[in-house]
């Protein structure tokens, strides 16, 4: 049969009596299971007694029974050959490293030990040699998708990013980088670990870049608790497998609704900006643009004459209102007084009710109703003020975050927000918006690098779109309802500037004498960085 009933635990300790008869009484109430995996210390520091009587054939484990070797000096003894040997009748210890494929075709990746600098690595740790030899032994494998299973005894670090809460465990602070860095490039479908005496299943989470690359299937990551532990956390885990080789393609990369961003992707981001520089001879990617319409980021050429047209693109006009317009510069519904600098094609003013006395709108002179629609000069001066922005709030210890929603709006907002650098990173925010987004079930997708806004939505179609000053951008395509005040609460909730009584901008109306006067102070400290001063 190709599908297999596995079992997996958490740290057993030498506690094998609970653990054999809690997997007795398992296959009592429901059938028979192929295997049972263990992570973290098998072997605890009162195991002596108990381990004897399987060690000399008095007992038997009722089960075929993996583990993963020693994670200290104390417990090294129970391992007589460190490259992986038969511990006892029905139990298996599988190595320092490798790859164990059982007759299935199921493929168990599996790391013994816990992470060290040192090198060579004592024999019950591993090190940044001994994980880069192991992904380049499976990476090399000819059509290499992934791993069924990895079996790991750290927990691997900032798993719990873009996820539901890990409870107690900091996984920014606990746990391995190393594991982290293997977990991304080995793609298991289930990652087992230990350690912790915590039980936590993360959220399922892709594996692929959405629009840029084909999909992939979903990671699963489980810890698991300690055999028999006072406080009835989970440490067995039974889960039914087929091997990824016996899989319909299609059902192996299906999504599960639940699905959130990899984890690893920035720690994955960081090892690709240290890999070889663009050759020579490749097209830069900006040459490139991505089609939403392809989920699977085929690139097409952005050469106007590829298409037929060798004719200079007109310039876009502003289109009329179709009735009065609260930000068109020239209409007597905007509030002059909130205007901080004006360009020849955009200016700058305080946004009413702002979330901050220094949350600032860019806004086009003339009536445009999103980023999509701007003609080039126009594109040309946001970037201005942008640049301008950025580096006057870099001056007062702060970094902003822009966002524009093309919904229910007419005229075209960009909201500038600074926030203070000491607050959080560029990624707390980033993730921020990714959890937030997908608690409301709200599909925040990250635009490739060398893109822009104008390369994924078409002019007319409803989105939200968030970019910060490194030049990160994630977008949504909106199809249905979508929170008007989705950008300013997320940048409101205690995660970012913990201000959620300022949420709504209703909320937070301010005298017409108090808002001049933030305008005031605001233009005045703007001014050696206004460059339509200058003009």
């Amino acid at each position: 049969r190709s599908v297999s009933c596995r079992l997996a635990c958490g740290d057993v300790e030498g506690r094998l009596e609970a653990l054999f008869g809690r997997v007795r009484a398992i296959q009592g109430k429901s059938g028979r299971f192929d295997m049972l995996l263990c992570v973290g210390n098998f072997f605890g520091s009162t195991s002596e007694t108990e381990w004897a009587e399987y060690r000399t054939g008095a007992k038997k484990a009722p089960i075929p029974t993996y583990v993963l070797g020693a994670n200290d000096q104390e417990t090294m003894s129970y391992f007589p050959d460190i490259s992986g040997c038969e511990l006892a009748e029905n139990i298996t210890y599988l190595g320092r490293r490798g790859l164990y494929s059982g007759t299935s075709g199921l493929q168990i990746a599996y790391l013994s030990g816990t992470e060290t600098q040192d090198e060579p690595a004592p024999a019950y740790s591993f090190s940044a040699k001994d994980v880069a030899e192991l992904k380049t032994s499976l990476l090399s494998t000819p059509n290499f998708k992934g791993v069924d299973i990895l079996l790991t005894s750290p927990w691997p670090r900032d798993v719990g990013t873009f996820a539901n809460s890990a409870g107690e465990i900091d996984t920014k602070k606990h746990g391995s980088k190393l594991v982290s860095d293997l977990a991304a490039s080995l793609k298991p479908r289930y990652h087992f670990a230990a350690l912790e005496k915590a039980y936590y299943e993360r959220l399922p989470y892709r594996n692929h870049t959405v629009l840029q690359e084909t999909p992939q299937h979903v990671s699963r990551f489980i810890a698991l608790a300690d055999v028999g532990n006072t406080s009835k956390k989970k440490y067995l885990y039974a889960f039914s497998i087929v091997p990824m080789s016996l899989m319909d393609p299609a059902e192996l990369v299906k999504q599960p609704q639940d699905v959130t961003e990899n984890p690893y992707r920035k720690s994955r981001k960081e090892a690709q900006k240290t890999k070889a520089p663009l050759c020579a001879e490749e097209e830069p990617a900006c040459q490139f643009f991505f089609d939403l319409n392809k989920h699977q980021g085929k690139k097409r050429p952005s050469d106007e004459k590829e298409r037929g047209n060798s004719q200079p693109k007109q310039a876009k006009k502003p289109s009329q209102p179709t009735g009065p317009c609260w930000f068109c510069l020239a209409s007597p519904e905007v509030e002059k007084h909130l205007v901080v600098s004006i360009g020849t094609h955009c200016y700058l003013a305080l946004a009413k009710g702002g979330l901050l006395p220094d949350h600032v709108l860019i806004l086009p002179i003339g009536h445009y109703q999103s980023v999509v629609d701007l003609s080039s000069e126009v594109v040309e001066e946001v970037t201005k003020y942008k640049s301008a922005l950025k580096e006057f709030f870099r001056s007062k210890g702060k970094r902003y975050v822009l966002f524009e929603r093309n919904y229910r709006s007419q005229h075209l907002q960009l909201q500038v927000i600074p926030v203070p650098l000491d607050h959080c990173t560029s990624e707390d925010i980033k993730e921020s918006f990714i959890v937030q987004a997908q608690e409301q079930q709200i599909e925040l997708l990250e635009i490739p690098e060398h893109s822009d806004i104008t390369q994924v939505a078409q002019p007319g179609t409803p989105y939200f779109y968030v970019e910060l000053d490194t030049g990160e951008k994630l977008f949504h395509r909106i199809r249905g309802r979508f929170p008007l005040h989705f950008g300013r609460s997320v940048l409101a909730s205690e995660a970012l500037l913990a201000l959620p009584q300022r949420a709504d901008w209703r909320r937070c109306a301010a005298e017409r004498a108090e808002e001049a006067a933030q305008a005031r102070d605001f233009r005045r400290d703007f001014q050696p960085f206004d460059f339509a001063l200058r003009a």
